[in-house]
């Protein structure tokens, strides 16, 4: 049966880019069920039209995009976030990823990389540019805590050895077809490890699991990739 298309609402004070975002969309077919202009109206427009995905500006008026993130990830907890930002230098990327947000997209996307970036979120993956992953990493190693969020504190000891490992190569932004080949193991089974990992530690997808292995000290930047040992 084919997954049907997300819906969608854009969170922008700027009404060209509203218009320019529901356009590309709604040319890939997505549909796209709102707009607002800022975070209030964002918050507000999830809880009567309870979209899949929403594109959400970081810097907007009445509320930011990062207390709005929040407040529709509490009441919201199926929906799917995804940051536009205009720069990759963004202060709120660490604290939006540890909020819940599922990616971050700078704002001069092509059309389709938007178009695929709604799907894949959408389907419960996470999306973020290289750009910013870099960044991230680096504001992380220098202990930059203005930009940090309050530590995650979660047992990995309930993690096999196996699941530890597999989250460490999350930790380095590795897709599944990735930790297949690293680990010798067919995809549907990285699958099953991903999946009880995210149960185990109440992990929403691969944005908080990133986060999470740098918080808890799994992966520390400058680490670099191996094949493991079998």
């Amino acid at each position: 049966m084919t997954r049907p298309e997300p819906r969608v609402v854009i969170a922008d004070d700027q009404a060209l880019v509203r218009t320019g975002f529901r356009m590309i969309l709604t040319s890939g077919g997505i549909d796209v069920v709102g707009e607002a202009a800022d975070g209030a109206e964002a918050v507000a427009a999830v809880r009567e039209l309870a979209p899949d995905v929403v594109l959400m500006d970081v810097r907007m008026p009445v509320m930011d995009g990062l207390e709005a993130t929040r407040r529709v990830l509490a009441r919201s907890p199926a929906c799917r976030v995804l940051m536009l930002t205009t720069f990759d230098l963004d202060r709120y990327v660490y604290a939006a990823l540890a909020a819940g947000a599922s990616g971050f997209l700078l704002k001069d996307v092509t059309p389709e990389h938007l178009i695929a970036a709604v799907r894949l979120v959408d389907t419960g993956d996470a999306l973020l540019a290289p750009s910013i992953t870099r960044r991230l990493v680096e504001r992380f190693a220098a202990g930059d805590h203005e930009t940090r969020a309050p530590a995650v504190h979660r047992d990995l000891a309930v993690l096999t050895p196996r699941e530890l490992e597999v989250l460490a190569l999350l930790g380095r932004g590795h897709s599944n077809a990735e930790l297949a080949g690293l680990l010798t193991l067919s995809e549907a089974t990285v699958k099953t490890h991903v999946a009880r990992i995210f149960a185990k530690l109440r992990l929403r997808d691969r944005a908080q699991a990133v986060v999470l292995a740098y918080e808890t000290g799994l992966v520390s930047p400058g680490d670099t990739i191996e094949r493991p040992e079998r």
